[in-house]
């Protein structure tokens, strides 16, 4: 199995790129997902997000947390959000390698895992679980007009931008790049390209 970190900025059509490869076989971990699974109603980090943030962002009745008022308040200022890493990476890191290494992933045996991973930098000490480093880039006035166009305000989106890794930083993790600056047909062929490549090296 090949075990590959996808990454990119927001609206750089990274998400996009991994229902391309799942449609092709590929074994997908989200680690949006874990981040969800590691707050789940009763766990230690959502007991831990309560006392830094505010027990008002948990459901008296259901105990979930509301995750939009977290996202208001934990990225209000880069402060906010290491406050935030501190408290759910590690947990998302480990809950990450026991999904490569003992778990569901290990158990299915794919021939290749894509793992999406929304910030690469805060994962950078996991870089040795993966074989190859995927990022989709897509040129910042399109991104912003297509985060735009999903409902995201502007203000949001720069925002957020300015606590992510950079492209030129992406870049230099990256084994392979993938282009998103053009239409739908060609960001396929892009992923086809790719690919067949990557199915070759394993």
């Amino acid at each position: 199995m090949r075990t590959v970190f996808l990454a990119g900025g927001i609206a750089s059509g990274k998400s996009t790129v991994a229902r391309l490869l799942a449609r092709r076989g590929a074994w997908l971990c989200d680690l949006d997902q874990i981040a969800r699974d590691v707050v789940a109603p009763g766990s230690e980090v959502l007991d831990q997000i309560a006392a830094e943030f505010g027990d008002d962002l948990i459901d008296p009745e259901t105990g979930e947390l509301d995750r939009h008022g977290l996202a208001v308040r934990a990225f209000d200022s880069a402060a906010d959000t290491r406050r935030l890493e501190r408290i759910e990476m590690p947990a998302i890191k480990a809950r990450l390698t026991q999904i490569l290494t003992n778990t569901s992933c290990a158990a299915t045996a794919p021939v290749v895992a894509v793992v999406e991973v929304p910030l690469l930098d805060r994962v950078e000490d996991l870089l040795p679980l993966a074989d190859d480093v995927l990022v989709v880039v897509a040129p910042m006035v399109l991104r912003r007009s297509r985060a735009i166009g999903r409902g995201m305000t502007g203000a949001d989106f720069d925002r957020r931008v300015a606590q992510q890794p950079s492209e030129e930083y992406l870049r230099s993790h990256a084994t392979d790049v993938i282009d998103n600056s053009g239409n739908a047909e060609r960001l396929e062929a892009a992923v086809d390209a790719w690919w067949k490549g990557e199915r070759a090296r394993g």
